[in-house]
């Protein structure tokens, strides 16, 4: 456990850390930033990513108990929006699962990126057996085998019943109706959506020069949902459905998922933590917090245990915290302790809420990236013990 410090604020003009530094293998030592004291009233806002919103809304509840002078304030509207009122500066960070594209980057300069968590993403559906217990049709459970050029084919509108040649030859022996599939994707911008279509990109071609990847796409078929929570909830009231949720919201609501083919091709993977975690650990170097994580990615990671459609998710700031309306000296080290304690004693409530905890190479990636942070010039927070990492 993080030892916690309740006063004190380190102020100091030497910026340690050079902005393409690349880590791994350092020791972790925690030197925790400031707390806010308990009289403070620290209101910190945050807006984005409805994959993370599950251990956000926990962090949330745990930091304001700890701390029940300072609060936070989570939309859980997506990516997109995430990242555009980040930009705009009308709340204290975004909440992404897509890091910020290069043109992102132009129109928020100065902004920094900080890994909070990793997950996977399902492929939801709901096929009902034919078979009725107790006056209720029971659904196909969790298992169906689905490789990467199907669900690309699926998605896109080009295998349109669930009885086709190409789901039925990795089904060999399951019964599959001739019922015609539903395909349920994000309607607003997404960075689950992001993910998945990067994967579709990894795994089709054809998917790849069609639709491309985005937290937006131009779908061909289906209905959109907003958020994980809408794409699940019509999944859920749709028979012959197909959706991608994350994880916990899939777990959470008791949907079938597939199991997908991975990127070595000897193996079908239902998506777990430990899958995921094996797919982050393909990870051996990465950018700063100031630097560009345009292409940083985890699908279809090599491995006969990652699952191949997982995710790192983000949380982006601006640097110059004097810059953000409202923000006093005060509020602005309330966003480091904030960010400092979720990637270090908050990891402690992924695993059951199904995200992995962040390895110790993403978390010295953080820590070293907390020390960026500025206030009126000066630094906020310098953690002597990884300052040489």
């Amino acid at each position: 456990m993080v030892r916690k410090t309740i006063l004190g604020l380190v102020l100091t003009l030497i910026l340690i850390m050079p902005t393409t530094t690349m880590v791994a293998h350092a020791q972790l030592v925690q030197t925790p930033p400031t707390t806010p004291p308990d009289t403070a009233n620290i209101k910190l806002t945050g807006a984005g990513s409805s994959f993370v919103f599950p251990i956000m809304d926990k962090w949330r509840v745990m930091y304001h108990g700890l701390y029940p002078g300072a609060t936070l304030n989570y939309a859980s509207v997506g990516s997109g929006a995430g990242i555009t009122q980040m930009t705009k500066k009308t709340v204290d960070f975004g909440a992404s699962d897509a890091p910020l594209s290069l043109s992102q980057q132009k129109a928020a300069p100065n902004t920094l990126t900080f890994v909070d968590s990793i997950g996977a993403i399902t492929v939801s559906y709901n096929i009902p057996s034919g078979v009725i217990k107790n006056g209720v049709n029971q659904i196909i459970p969790s298992g169906l085998k689905l490789d990467g050029p199907t669900i690309a084919n699926i998605f896109e509108g080009k295998i349109i019943y669930w009885n086709d040649p190409a789901i039925q030859a990795n089904n060999p022996g399951m019964y599959l109706p001739p019922a015609k599939i539903t395909v349920v994707h994000r309607s607003d911008g997404s960075g689950t959506t992001y993910a998945f279509t990067d994967y579709l990109c990894k795994v089709s071609s054809t998917w790849k020069h069609d639709i491309g990847e985005g937290t937006a796409v131009p779908w061909r078929s289906g209905i959109g949902g907003p958020g994980n929570a809408g794409v699940a909830h019509y999944v859920q009231i749709t028979p012959y459905s197909i959706g991608y949720v994350e994880l916990a919201y899939a777990q959470q609501n008791h949907m079938s998922y597939a199991a997908v083919k991975n990127a070595d091709g000897n193996a079908f993977l239902l998506p777990t933590l430990d899958g995921t975690k094996a797919a982050a650990s393909t990870i051996t170097s990465l950018p700063a917090s100031n630097g560009d994580w345009s292409k940083v990615s985890i699908t279809n990671a090599p491995g006969a245990n990652s699952y191949p459609i997982a995710s790192l998710t983000y949380i982006m700031a601006y640097q110059n915290r004097d810059t953000i309306k409202n923000t006093d000296l005060n509020k602005a080290n309330a966003l480091v302790s904030f960010i400092y304690w979720i990637v270090t004693d908050g990891q402690q409530y992924a695993t059951n809420l199904w995200y992995v905890q962040l390895p110790q190479n993403i978390q010295l990636v953080d820590i070293n990236g907390l020390q960026m942070f500025k206030y009126k010039g000066q630094q906020l927070w310098n953690d002597t013990a990884n300052s040489g990492t």
